[in-house]
Order: C-alpha cells, then sequence, then structure tokens
C-alpha cells in the first residue's frame, strides 16, 4: 500500500479502498475498514479501531493515550463504529484499566474541536456540536445531541434521545428523552421535536411526558416517583427504560426546573 507523503506503519492492517491524504501517521496496532476517508494531517495511534465508510478530517488525533497519571501503558483501544465523520480536530483518547476502551457507536456526527476522553461509551447516530467535551468514563446513549461547547463531567451518563443545549455544564445524571438546559442544568420538558423526527408517535410522546411530569412536576422525590410511575404507568420500553436510568444513576440525575422568581 502506497501512500505518498503519509506514513502507515507495516503492522496497520488498512482496507484496500482506505484513502489517506498527504502528511497523515498512522501507528502499528491499527485497524480501519473499508471506504474510510482520513484526510490530511490526521494522526492515529495504537490502539484504533475504525469502522467502515468513516469520514476523519484534518487534524485529528485518534487512540492517544489517556490523560490519566493513573494510565500505566496497559493495551488498551478506541474503537469507532461504521459511518461516523470526525470533524476537523477532533480527539479521542483509549481507555484504562476501567473499561479498556473508549467507544464512538455508529453514524455518529462529532463536529470540530470535540474532546471525548478515556473510557467514554458513546452510542450510535449522535450528534457533538463544536467544542463538547467528555471527561472520563462517562456513557452516552443512541440518539443523543449535545449543543455547542456542552461539557460533561466524569462519570456521568446521558440517555438515549436527549437533548442538551449549548454552553451546558453537565454534572449529573440526564434521563432519556428530555431536553437539559439552564444553569445548573435543569429538566426544561422532553425533546419532543428529536422524537418526532425519529418517528415517535403523539401518543408516544405523551406517555413520555406523562412519565416526566409525575418525576419532575408533582413534588415526589426520585423514589416515591419511580415507585407510582411503575405502579401506574403502562409497561413500555420507554417507561421501563427511564425507570432502569433512574436506578442505575450514580451521581443522581438532574433537577426539575425551579423559578428564583
Amino acid at each position: 500500500m502506497n501512500q505518498p507523503l503519509a506514513y502507515v506503519h507495516p503492522g496497520a492492517k488498512i482496507a484496500k479502498n482506505v484513502v489517506i491524504e498527504p502528511f497523515t501517521t498512522i501507528h502499528n496496532n491499527v485497524v480501519i475498514g473499508d471506504g474510510t476517508w482520513i484526510g490530511s494531517n490526521v494522526t492515529i495511534m495504537e490502539g484504533a479501531r475504525i469502522g467502515k465508510n468513516c469520514n476523519i478530517f484534518p487534524g485529528a488525533v485518534i487512540s492517544a493515550i489517556p490523560q490519566d497519571l493513573k494510565f500505566q501503558d496497559e493495551e488498551t483501544t478506541v474503537e469507532i463504529g461504521d459511518g461516523t465523520t470526525l470533524r476537523e480536530f477532533v480527539t479521542i483518547n483509549r481507555g484504562t484499566l476501567d473499561r479498556m476502551k473508549t467507544v464512538i457507536g455508529k453514524n455518529c456526527w462529532i463536529m470540530a474541536y470535540c474532546h471525548i476522553a478515556h473510557d467514554c461509551i458513546v452510542g450510535d447516530n449522535c450528534v457533538f456540536s463544536n467544542n463538547s467535551t467528555l471527561a472520563g468514563h462517562i456513557t452516552v446513549g443512541d440518539y443523543v445531541v449535545l449543543a455547542g461547547m456542552a461539557a460533561i463531567q466524569q462519570f456521568c451518563m446521558i440517555g438515549s434521545h436527549a437533548f442538551v443545549t449549548g454552553g451546558s455544564l453537565v454534572r449529573k445524571d440526564v434521563p432519556p428523552f428530555v431536553k437539559a438546559g439552564r444553569e445548573p442544568l435543569s429538566y426544561v420538558g422532553i425533546n419532543s421535536i428529536g422524537l418526532r423526527r425519529r418517528g415517535f408517535s403523539t401518543d408516544k410522546i405523551r406517555e413520555i411526558q406523562n412519565i416526566y411530569r409525575i418525576l419532575y412536576q408533582k413534588n415526589y422525590n426520585n423514589t416515591q416517583a419511580s415507585e407510582i410511575i411503575e405502579a401506574e404507568m403502562e409497561a413500555t420500553p420507554e417507561r421501563d427504560e427511564i425507570l432502569q436510568f433512574i436506578k442505575n444513576s450514580q451521581r443522581g440525575i438532574m433537577k426539575g426546573y425551579i423559578s428564583s422568581i
């Protein structure tokens, strides 16, 4: 495989129809799937596992060692799913002993200057706008949208189909299907526009709204609200996903919005 003005380590496993632009460096122990395009001045370091039909734009650095003082050069990876786009200067660090890998799902769109730290697990079809930053050990569900300059604290979880507004500081877990905004970060409704775009019916959206009214607008604590939701709401995949998310939350879920007036 001859890539003029690019360096590809002989130990890298590159599919035959991958395009690698000039001045890119690909280290040993890298796997890149069919149809992927890699722009100029990209650095792909040991442990990268990049899927098919990905697009990686100039300046990106994939699978650099974690920015974690506990890291002892253990053999870990970054996994990028098929069809994912990484725009200019995205940085993704590989895992540590905690999870041994950092994972970005399929068909994600990670915009310029985003940083995804070690041991993050990101689902499919996510959109991270410019300068969004994930600290270590974060779990993000499918179809999550982070608006520009959102910053997520380590060990947080963000549920599937959630939308986080621009400039947000996320210190608590963000449940599925909601919009999160204001400071401190709070529940500001469900992500009804995103849900409609993804084919959720009006009845299903109303069901999700009713669940969150119990959780956030009835003055119950989380345990009380969960018990009422389980007892009074019909069992559906969405109801169960919300309840399971609350049960699994280690940092605690974000609060409802309380007016200061």
